[in-house]
């Protein structure tokens, strides 16, 4: 797959500055993009989606001094973003004066979750529209993540458009880090491991609250759900899916391995697509051999336990 020329990025661009959708690459999982400053078009996100309006949005922006107009950076925040931005880190804060973005884009809060991507499309793409955007997972909200832009099309049955630009390389979401003062809190694990954090910022991060209000995106209790039912930390039944993880066990049916070696960059790479992979078999149950939840792991068996979670 070779990237989208100027031409193609140009076009998404104006599609976006006029008020519409773009699915876009991250270095995450896909995103489905819209101008943050737009109400109208933040609006036609969570209506795509089928997302609850209290859950806030994270904003794309292409660089740091571009979120500075939107966001009031401490310097502990500051530092944050000097170590892992452009990256899969977005950074929870306070939201500047007159900032112009759309409420609706943080579901009325007076905080912000922001972040720079590592990515080629989506710099470009940003800087082509030349705004901030609003832009959570690209697909039907509470469903799969999508790493693929193939996933994407048939998420939405084609209704969107989509820039390609390949798979995803993280292929979970990014790390979401509230700075309260002095401190740095993690409401969301993700492609960045806590550790990595802790070593760059020379400080331990806190974990949010187990019940704690929703601040950020991918707090729901049930959130990235293939259709089967899933059942976590287990062998494998007759008549179920399974997705592996390190050894295999001796097993008949239709089996995915997220990472044969115990990878955990890799299984964490693999994860939405191979379940999305599982989900398409038609299978009722999708059995989860343990994960550790060391580093990477703990994004893993985040995205897993939301996945198994009960839906209403």
């Amino acid at each position: 797959m070779t990237s989208p020329d100027q031409k193609a990025i140009n076009d998404a661009a104006a599609i976006l500055r006029d008020g519409r959708l773009v699915a876009f690459p991250t270095e995450t999982v896909y995103g489905l993009g819209a101008d943050a400053t737009n109400a109208d078009a933040v609006l036609a996100i969570y209506e795509t989606k089928g997302r609850p309006r209290f859950n806030p949005l994270i904003v794309h922006c292409t660089d740091q001094s571009m979120a500075e107009r939107f966001a009031v950076f401490s310097p502990l925040a500051r530092r944050l973003a000097d170590a892992f931005w452009p990256g899969p880190l977005s950074i929870v804060l306070p939201l500047r004066p007159g900032h112009g973005l759309a409420d609706v884009a943080t579901a009325g809060l007076d905080t912000v979750a922001i972040r720079v991507p590592d990515h080629p499309v989506a710099l470009a793409l940003l800087r082509a529209a030349d705004r901030p955007l609003a832009a959570p997972s690209a697909n039907p909200s509470g469903k799969l993540s999508p790493t693929t832009a193939e996933q994407v099309r048939k998420g939405f049955g084609g209704r969107v458009p989509v820039l390609d630009g390949g798979p995803c390389t993280r292929g979970v979401e990014s790390t979401i880090i509230a700075v309260d003062g002095d401190r740095l809190v993690q409401l969301r694990s993700g492609a960045l491991a806590l550790g990595e954090v802790e070593a760059a910022m020379g400080q331990e991060v806190a974990r949010a609250a187990e019940g704690a209000a929703i601040s950020a995106p991918g707090m729901l209790l049930s959130h990235y759900a293939p259709s089967a039912r899933m059942r976590l930390d287990t062998a494998p039944e007759p008549g179920e899916a399974f997705l592996g993880f390190g050894a295999a066990p001796d097993f008949a049916g239709t089996m995915r391995n997220l990472s044969e070696t115990g990878d955990l960059h890799e299984a964490a790479r693999n994860l939405f697509s191979m379940l999305h992979e599982l989900d398409a078999t038609g299978a009722t149950t999708i059995a989860v051999a343990p994960i550790p939840e060391t580093g990477l792991g703990e994004a893993i068996n985040d995205r897993l336990r939301r996945a198994a979670a009960p839906r209403d």
